[in-house]
């Protein structure tokens, strides 16, 4: 493990926090709904932020755990370390953010995340950390405008988020108008969504997938690129 052992995962502020995903996330934005975060120290220096905080919209998602209570689960909704932590600190730093949420907070039962396979990645680190992958969506909500700025269509609408929709939408078109107007394109890719059960009591009510239904699918990505599962092996890239 070398020195990912040296790591020293605290809970930080969330101002501390959110500047630091602002600057090592790739979306380059935080996630209003994350309460808790988590801070990674490699020698009294901050590298890495784990955010949880309750889903945008939990009536969608806490049913996948059966007998789940309002406040018995959370979303890890961002997970952001820079390249000066060595290798396996991500899985090794989730471990001890797991060990600490059930030491001190006894009544969250599972947590739920998901991969952005448009951008990023397809979850190396989820499935590397333990988790079971429940469900590959084709991603079809994320935009691109001309401008380059990436967002969510639900993103469009003024009462979701006024400050987008005054930049973007000012005409307070529908999302469809928008796109054939030519503002902005669909962006090509899955999303992944992943359950670790913190309580392993707690039955899963859907369909648990082998990891395999990635490539068959096609929504193997890495650092924003597409590239199978099988292919990632065979260059030993971890």
């Amino acid at each position: 493990m070398g020195r990912a052992k040296d790591i020293i995962v605290k809970v930080i502020p969330s101002k501390i926090a959110n500047k630091f995903i602002k600057e090592n996330h790739y979306s380059g934005k935080v996630v209003n709904n994350s309460k808790l975060h988590f801070g990674c120290f490699l020698d009294n220096m901050l590298h890495g932020v784990m955010s949880f905080g309750s889903p945008l919209d939990k009536r969608k998602v806490i049913g996948l755990v059966e007998n789940t209570k309002w406040n018995e689960m959370l979303e890890l909704n961002r997970l952001a370390f820079d390249k000066h932590l060595p290798r396996n600190s991500e899985s090794r730093c989730l471990s001890i953010a797991f060990k600490l949420l059930k030491k001190n907070a006894p009544h969250i039962k599972w947590i739920v995340s998901f991969a952005d396979g448009c951008q990023c990645g397809d979850g190396t680190i989820y499935r590397a950390s333990g988790f079971v992958l429940t469900k590959i969506k084709k991603n079809n909500r994320l935009l691109i405008f001309k401008d380059g700025y990436i967002t969510h269509g639900i993103n469009l609408c003024h009462r979701g988020s006024p400050i987008i929709s005054k930049k973007y939408n000012k005409d307070n078109l529908t999302e469809n108008a928008l796109h054939k107007r030519g503002d902005f394109e669909y962006i090509d890719g899955y999303q992944l969504r992943y359950i670790y059960l913190l309580d392993k009591s707690c039955k899963i009510t859907v369909p648990i997938l082998p990891f395999s239904k990635i490539d068959e699918m096609g929504a193997g990505m890495y650092k924003g690129k597409k590239i199978t599962v099988e292919k990632r092996h065979k260059a030993v890239i971890v």
